[in-house]
């Protein structure tokens, strides 16, 4: 099968885009909310020691195992989205939304962020950092609405790469937390910048020591 230049190019540009930058600032978001929040981070160190030890490099068997981290990666998502603007949708045959009928031909938008920050779904605690909030899954955390959790798209238009972005992140953190504890900077200035997807413009400034 060929592909001509242009193909090429984007495909490149998807790879580049879907297989770095999200992961990129997810880990970056990660970085603040446990620089913050040095409980969360404490409980995610100690996770991660009991199921790596302070040397092994993490492997695909032990990240698994490590829930907490995954609640962490899940509530960083919700607050900051990797997908800011959302998704469009056409509708192509007569649909009935709630109390709305979409006749053929409409085209809407699912706001991501939006619907991540409802508090009807989430909670009056819904601006807060609380991974515990999805202990229990996804639909507990929803209110019995697991749709409302949608980093990486629903259903089949779901990230190819999301297990591949989030499992990179686990190991990435893992490693940083086995050697290094971090706190926040007294520079850092929060700078959310919607582009694709919200990343800090002014980067996150931390203070590194080793364990």
């Amino acid at each position: 099968m060929k592909i001509s230049a242009d193909q090429l190019v984007d495909e490149c540009k998807t790879l580049y885009v879907a297989g770095q930058e999200t992961t990129n600032t997810l880990l970056s978001w990660m970085i603040l909310l446990l620089s913050i929040h040095q409980d969360w981070q404490e409980e995610a160190r100690r996770e991660v020691l009991r199921v790596f030890g302070p040397d092994k490099t993490p492997d695909s068997d032990g990240i698994t195992r490590l829930k907490l981290m995954g609640m962490i990666i899940n509530e960083t998502l919700r607050l900051y989205s990797p997908v800011f603007a959302g998704f469009m949708r056409d509708v192509d045959k007569e649909t009935r939304l709630g109390k709305f009928d979409l006749p053929v031909g409409v085209q809407f938008h699912i706001p991501i962020m939006a619907i991540h920050h409802d508090p009807d779904i989430w909670g009056q605690d819904v601006h807060l950092f609380k991974p515990d909030r999805f202990s229990e899954g996804v639909a507990k955390a929803t209110n019995n609405n697991p749709s409302a959790f949608m980093p990486f798209g629903m259903g089949p238009h779901t990230c190819a790469g999301f297990n591949f972005a989030t499992n990179e992140a686990k190991i990435t953190i893992a490693m940083i937390l086995q050697r290094f504890t971090f706190s926040l900077s007294p520079g850092y200035v929060h700078s959310p910048f919607p582009v694709l997807a919200v990343r800090p413009e002014k980067g996150v400034q931390v203070i590194i020591n080793s364990l």
